[in-house]
């Protein structure tokens, strides 16, 4: 197997992962999210160490806090990966995956609108069309069911503000994560320190899995990422909400009214207009490198 396959192979089982991950997360709906995200946040520093420690990667932790503005920029991303993973426990738990999914097949359309409000990007024309689309969604499932789709909102926001910070960490993203868990270990400390040990070894293996599950998948997705084209590292990560919705309506048999069948295909035509754009952009980019390498020019360092 080559190295793209091997990388495709990697991206596919990470979002299959996630995808799935709503049914194990439903065996800890009888704890409270805040409980499950402490002991998932513990585990997963766990599983990093495990990771790190016997490649001799434990002093890459000190990357993430390099200076002032990294430390900041790390602080801000374990908060909003805190408050995703929240989100997340809370909508299985309280049987709102259906809105998950949505949420998540939200968040390239609101990345790009935030790259657009916060970084003033330039917005390909259907990109535009594209978060038009996303938005009326919005609007028209508050109108139909008489509430807007908070768990979904809070996804798809959480998750692209947690992008945008990201974007300015030159760090990897195993390293990067670890460093986060490892903001948050603390707080999880004092959260679990709080409230009495989960009942049963059942919840207590569950809960230390919740680690494996978090860490694992990133691991994969990273992998993956240094060996397939970023078009279709973005195209593999619909695997997740798509996994989420086929549990939610046939596993957990969530409620699925004439809205969501309405606001659904819209998200879905938004994704695959700024699916088109961002593949067009990655040729166009490809052809302008191909020509630069044959042209003769030649850039000199410093």
């Amino acid at each position: 197997m080559g190295e793209a396959a091997k990388g495709v192979a990697a991206l596919v089982l990470a979002c299959t992962v996630w995808g799935l991950s709503p049914v194990f997360y439903a065996e800890l709906s009888h704890l409270p999210p805040l409980i499950v995200l402490a002991w998932r946040t513990l585990w997963s520093l766990v599983f990093f160490a495990l990771l790190l420690g016997p490649r001799g990667r434990i002093g890459a932790l000190r990357e993430p806090f390099a200076g002032l503005r990294a430390t900041a920029m790390t602080l801000a991303a374990a908060i909003l990966v805190s408050a995703n993973w929240f989100g997340f426990i809370y909508a299985v738990s309280a049987g709102r995956t259906v809105e998950s999914s949505l949420g998540y097949f939200m968040f390239p359309l609101v990345a790009v609108a935030l790259g657009r409000v916060v970084l003033g990007e330039r917005l390909a024309a259907l990109q535009w069309v594209a978060v038009a689309l996303a938005a009326l969604a919005v609007v028209l499932l508050t109108a139909g069911l008489g509430a807007a789709p908070w768990v979904a909102l809070w996804l798809a926001v959480t998750f692209g503000l947690y992008g945008l910070v990201k974007a300015r960490l030159a760090v990897g993203p195993v390293v990067s994560v670890a460093a986060e868990v490892l903001v948050l270990a603390p707080v999880a400390i004092a959260v679990v320190l709080t409230v009495p040990a989960p009942p049963d070894l059942r919840t207590h293996l569950l809960l230390a899995l919740s680690g494996v599950l978090t860490g694992g998948p990133l691991a994969l997705f990273a992998y993956a990422a240094r060996r397939v084209r970023l078009s279709t590292l973005g195209l593999g990560q619909y695997i997740n909400p798509t996994l989420q919705f086929i549990v939610a309506v046939f596993w957990f048999a969530e409620p699925f009214t004439r809205w969501h069948a309405i606001a659904f295909p819209m998200i879905w035509v938004g994704l695959v207009l700024y699916s088109a754009s961002r593949i067009a952009q990655d040729r166009a980019a490809r052809r302008t490198d191909s020509s630069l390498g044959t042209s003769g020019t030649i850039v000199a360092s410093p």
